[in-house]
């Protein structure tokens, strides 16, 4: 049995300047993901949504949306 799990994280009323930002400033990061984990970020009106999935390690999927975010928090704080 495959078990495939998803998360949706959404940040709510950031302005398009300040999600793009965020976007390139975790780019770097999106690069060479352990195989079975997969991260898409998309801007939907005053959203940055993030979509994680896993097709393996659920304990590696969390590690990897803690990491994401505090580098997200970071980014917001050297941008304001």
């Amino acid at each position: 049995m495959s078990l495939t799990c998803q998360v949706q994280v959404v940040l709510n009323n950031i302005s398009k300047e300040k999600a793009e930002t965020v976007k390139k400033a975790l780019e770097p990061d999106n690069v060479d993901f352990p195989e079975g984990l997969s991260l898409y970020v998309e801007n939907v009106d005053n959203k940055l949504v993030f979509n994680f999935e896993s097709k393996k390690n659920m304990k590696q999927l969390i590690g990897t949306i803690d990491e994401v975010l505090e580098h997200v928090q970071v980014a917001l704080k050297v941008i304001e």
